[in-house]
């Protein structure tokens, strides 16, 4: 069954009660990475190694990554479509740059989104029609210069995502359908490279071998279960993960900050009026008679999403239908419009949370992106938090079933991920409340709202259903009336008061941001799969500000490597111009030695080599010379590097001659070096030469950062 069948609109569908049998392993690693890989295999080919349960972009990058690393996997997704609801729409530099890795699907997602002149801007007004209270602009200069990272940020709706990640998957030979469509499962074995649409995850059993997956799905007009056998399974299925539940992980947070309904529709009529009078991204609107957000998801398809504050039980999810949602639209956006089509209608519920875990049963079963966190969509974290667990994990399961690390490794995916998912609840939290500050200053604090509401749910309970719903709207009409224009005016002495604080809001900066390039680039794993300086931890990471905040480009243990456009050298005078992000591959599990060619950092790096040869992990050695060389260029390494061919030479090209060199850049001497991970992080440096045996000390390293006892 095509792809093409399955971008329809959501259908999902449920059943059964979930239950689960858990058994430990008992397993103990042995220092010998045969007996993990042994166990991994069990001689079964009915044993898939790595099952995905949904198929959100968590899910489907993971898939990605570990098909191009060589690990066979398949997803199960309960729904029997996928949403065309646009959800998610910002991405990030940081996943932009793990992006470019999968195919030029970054250099797609920027062909196919709207020009950023169209959604670059945050817009508060009473309408859309109506006057403009303010503007942000979120969009600096040094975005587009692409200094500190190649590729820049991208606003794309997720589901058209999901599209261009499918079609990556069947590019990669993977088949997307139900259990007719595809060979589906055959007495408990799923083929690798599936996308089984459809498909409920009922109950987990952990024995000593593998894990035991039932899954129900229906076949023939009748409701079947079969059980799926993996080594690894992957929960991806989203905020109200099943396989969470099942495995009796909490989460921990703040729950219910906001109840709200999300309508999709479609209008060119009202995208033609925003191309020409007020592009932006979103429009934050408050009026006498309405106060929602507009998403602007593409200006020159008229495509939007309107969020609108909900207060259950006193209003129903049921009143929402078409009509009234249209009468809605219209009051926010202030004009007729002639083509209004309401698509889609969805309640939703915002929570900050993360999992008290991300790991369960000795390490075989594990969460990722929404199943692992809730964030406030305030700052677009969410989704680029989730794929960026892919990324950490893909590389990581696949050392453990390639047997280059033990199963033990898999603890640094918690160990590295949870305090950044920590760290982005924070960060959304505190962007939540910077776009609460803008409604508090008009006179309307969504805080004394929630209060009231509160209220009516305690007291007022015990009041007619009808009488408490007339309360509370008539209490948000007069909080709405602050809004009217004969109070907010310049000449009306509360109304200029209350805008003067609004121009305060926005030109320092508080109120909702869009970009992050701290915290999105310059995140820091404290500890895990890396080892950290010999002059002793680093400190803690910094606390968010809710502010934007510049990101400083660092080679820390545990940071994002650094990229700078360096020119590759060849015998055949390439002039390929390329990211030091690139040097690392994205087609396998490799590590990335960066040195300068200096005697005794090529002496470390034929020590690395032969290191990394006993502990069977494969590592490129990347020889950057510096913009200033006049000599050796021509000639390369291949004198001082030989026997060893698994390198590459590589010239800075600085932007101006100003520019820092790379080991200034990196806070470092050419006399460092730099040892980088799959996933682009650094494990491991010595920032002036290294004292000491090179080979007993890169036997550390890789014993440290592999887990290998």
């Amino acid at each position: 069954m095509g792809f093409s069948r399955f971008i329809k609109s959501f259908n999902a569908q449920q059943w059964g009660n979930a239950r689960i049998k858990a058994y430990p392993l008992g397993y103990i690693y042995r220092r010998t990475l045969s007996s993990s890989t042994k166990i991994f295999n069990n001689g079964e080919d009915s044993v898939l190694p790595v099952l995905i349960v949904g198929a959100g972009p968590a899910g489907l990058v993971l898939s990605i990554l570990l098909t191009k690393l060589g690990v066979k996997c398949a997803v199960l997704e309960k729904s029997k479509t996928f949403s065309q609801h646009p959800q998610a729409h910002f991405i990030n530099n940081r996943t932009m740059e793990v992006f470019r890795k999968l195919d030029g699907l970054a250099e797609k997602i920027q062909r196919s989104q709207p020009p950023v002149e169209l959604w670059r801007k945050f817009i508060y007004c009473t309408s859309l029609s109506g006057s403009i209270l303010g503007s942000v602009d979120h969009m600096k200069p040094q975005d587009f210069e692409r200094v500190i990272s190649p590729v820049s940020v991208a606003h794309f709706s997720q589901y058209k995502l999901s599209r261009l990640l499918l079609k990556q998957l069947e590019n990669l030979q993977f088949r997307v359908g139900g259990l007719e469509g595809l060979e589906g499962l055959n007495h408990g074995i799923i083929r690798e490279r599936q996308i089984l649409m459809g498909h409920e995850c009922l109950a987990i059993d952990a024995n000593n071998d593998y894990v035991t997956v039932t899954a129900s799905c229906v076949k023939d007009g009748k409701l079947v279960e079969e059980e799926i056998k993996c080594n690894i399974l992957v929960g991806a299925d989203g905020a109200g993960s099943t396989v969470r539940r099942l495995v009796g992980i909490d989460m921990k947070g703040e729950r219910e900050l906001q109840k709200l309904i999300s309508v999709h529709f479609l209008s060119k009529d009202l995208g033609q009026y925003l191309l020409s009078e007020r592009p932006g991204m979103l429009f934050f609107i408050f009026n006498t008679e309405a106060i929602g957000v507009l998403v602007a998801h593409d200006l020159n398809e008229g495509e939007f999403v309107f969020q609108i504050p909900f207060y259950p039980p006193q209003q129903n999810f049921q009143d929402f239908n078409p009509k009234m949602c249209e009468e809605l639209i219209l009051k926010l956006v202030g004009r007729k419009l002639r083509d209004l089509d309401v698509v889609d209608i969805k309640p939703w519920v915002m929570h900050a949370e993360v999992a008290e875990k991300f790991l369960s049963h000795d390490n075989r079963i594990l969460l990722a992106g929404d199943a692992a966190h809730r964030f406030p969509p305030a700052g677009g974290f969410g989704m680029n938090t989730g794929i960026q667990d892919s990324h950490n994990l893909a590389w990581k399961i696949a050392s453990v079933l390639k047997g280059i690390a033990p199963i033990s490794m898999l603890n640094t995916y918690e160990t590295e991920r949870r305090p950044i998912a920590i760290l982005n609840t924070k960060l959304s939290v505190q962007n939540f409340k910077a776009a609460m500050a803008v409604p508090a200053a008009l006179g309307l604090d969504p805080t004394v709202a929630n209060s009231v509401h509160h209220v009516i749910n305690g007291v007022g309970a015990v009041l007619p259903s009808g009488i408490q719903r007339a309360i509370l709207d008539g209490i948000f009409a007069i909080g709405r009336a602050q809004l009217s224009e004969y109070l907010l005016n310049e000449k009306n002495p509360l109304g200029h008061s209350r805008l003067a604080k609004l121009r305060q809001i926005f030109d320092e900066g508080k109120s909702l941001q869009l970009q992050f390039p701290a915290e999105d680039l310059g995140f820091r794993y404290v500890e895990g799969a890396l080892v950290p300086d010999s002059d002793g931890m680093p400190g803690t990471p910094e606390a968010p500000t809710g502010r934007r905040r510049d990101y400083i480009p660092t080679a820390d243990p545990g940071c994002k490597l650094p990229h700078m456009n360096v020119r590759v050298l060849s015998n055949s005078s390439s002039k390929e111009i390329i990211s030091t992000l690139d040097l690392i591959s994205g087609d396998k599990v490799e590590f990335l030695l960066i040195i300068a060619p200096t005697e005794s950092s090529y002496h470390l790096a034929r020590a690395t080599l032969e290191v990394a040869e006993e502990f069977k992990v494969p590592v490129r050695v990347c020889v950057l010379w510096s913009a200033d060389s006049t000599e050796g260029v021509e000639v390369g390494s291949k004198a001082f590097m030989a026997p060893w061919e698994n390198y590459i030479d590589v010239l800075e090209t600085r932007m101006s001659p100003t520019s820092p060199s790379w080991w200034d850049l990196c806070k470092m001497t050419d006399k460092g070096a730099i040892l980088v991970r799959p996933d682009d992080h650094i494990s491991w440096r010595v920032k002036s030469g290294l004292v000491g045996d090179p080979v007993k000390e890169m036997k550390r390293v890789f014993s440290a950062v592999l887990s290998v006892n």
